[in-house]
């Protein structure tokens, strides 16, 4: 599994630079990250059947995987509707745009029509793994193309010094650039673009962006970045203290996209085993003298999924477990829908040191988020004062769960 350094060397091998390539489609409307992730997920299963396939948009988005996924993900018309063309075109052929001017695919065509090719396996598994990999990839590549095309610095400028005035000069720089050397000759087609080349970079700046084509009132959150934007924390933004979850949810009924978290969910699952599979040698999260030289091959919802979908796709509600401590000890006697409490209890402290461990070490990729971690204690336990405990605080965190387990 490739780490974000990784994502940086492949983007410096090459020149992205705009002056030269006359591509206005290097990005475009439809490149969220969730979007991303998604279209590169379809085609690195796609071409799982065949490395060397050739393809166009249209062998993607009828393709099973896809037609499975896309449709419950995304809430589109089927991919077979006839009324879904146009808006399909534009969900696949702008990330495979962007991913052929990165180099992550190779383009050729043909007349009018466009084919595809996979230049890069592993960096396309990166992207297709989760939406923060295809996120951070988004930025280093952004970043890249406004470097190698001379106008950063106005963007820089920008997050150095956040004004409106430093923000209209990066949009005009930007959408004059644009207008004179690519075939986009709207100001108001390039503005559109500008959304999606600003935003990623001024989350990771951790600074204001555009929103409704001006600067953005408050600082850009990840969830503003997504082109679906609905999500559990949303719902549950309002709840007073002291109200459970689920009698507000009784009382103010949302409809959420369950079909989109379970697709997650899976990747998830994925994603952790790679990671724990190439940094502790597939080794059991919870560790046991019992189980020591036994493979963690079973992702384990701490908190199952189908009672709190809400978090089932977070990397601090799974574990890594054996067969035998997922379904002897995990779940009683392998019933799946059956959760042993003090069992779940020693999982959340060996998840606390799981997660320790990835924040604390410079050497290895940091996959967790210690907020993620509150999120997930402040669902599985129904309490909202977890989420007060202070940032990288794993002392309060043990005593938390410790507390929870004893009353």
């Amino acid at each position: 599994m490739l780490t974000q350094q990784a994502i940086v060397d492949f983007c410096n091998q090459y020149d992205y630079d705009i002056r030269k390539s006359g591509n206005g489609r290097w990005i475009d409307q439809k490149c969220a990250a969730d979007v991303v992730t998604v279209v590169a997920d379809c085609i690195y299963n796609y071409a799982l059947q065949d490395k060397d396939s050739i393809f166009t948009t249209l062998e993607i988005w009828h393709y099973q995987y896809t037609v499975e996924n896309v449709e419950a993900i995304f809430k589109k018309p089927g991919v077979e509707s006839e009324a879904a063309r146009n808006e399909y075109d534009k969900f696949f052929q702008q990330p495979m745009e962007m991913l052929a001017n990165a180099n992550v695919l190779k383009k050729t065509k043909r007349g009018n029509r466009n084919f595809y090719q996979v230049n890069n396996l592993e960096i396309l598994e990166y992207i297709a793994l989760r939406e923060r990999n295809a996120l951070f990839f988004l930025k280093t590549y952004i970043e890249k193309v406004l470097r190698d095309s001379g106008i950063y610095s106005a963007f820089d400028e920008f997050f150095r010094t956040q004004t409106k005035d430093t923000y209209q000069y990066a949009k005009e720089t930007f959408s004059s650039f644009i207008i004179k050397h690519t075939k986009i000759n709207g100001v108001v087609e390039c503005n559109r673009i500008f959304i999606k080349v600003l935003n990623p970079l001024a989350y990771f700046n951790n600074s204001h962006g555009t929103e409704k084509r001006r600067l953005s009132e408050q600082i850009i959150t990840y969830d503003m970045l997504m082109y679906n934007r609905n999500n559990f924390r949303d719902v549950y933004a309002d709840k007073p203290k002291g109200v459970t979850r689920k009698e507000y949810a009784t009382a103010h009924p949302a409809e959420v996209n369950e079909a989109y978290y379970h697709y997650q969910s899976a990747k998830a699952k994925r994603y952790l085993r790679l990671f724990n599979d190439q940094n502790r040698a597939g080794q059991s999260e919870h560790l046991e003298v019992a189980h020591m030289r036994d493979k963690a091959i079973h992702m384990h919802h701490i908190f199952p999924e189908a009672i709190y979908p809400e978090i089932c796709y977070y990397l601090e509600n799974i574990i890594a477990l054996t067969p035998t401590q997922h379904l002897n000890y995990a779940h009683p006697n392998g019933h799946t829908q059956e959760i042993d409490e003090q069992y779940q209890h020693l999982l959340l402290l060996s998840k606390v040191d799981r997660i320790y461990e990835n924040l604390t070490n410079a050497a290895v990729e940091k996959i967790y988020e210690f907020s993620n971690f509150l999120f997930v204690l402040n669902v599985g336990f129904d309490n909202d004062d977890v989420l007060e405990i202070t940032d990288m605080d794993f002392s309060s965190v043990i005593n938390a769960i410790n507390v929870h387990y004893a009353a």
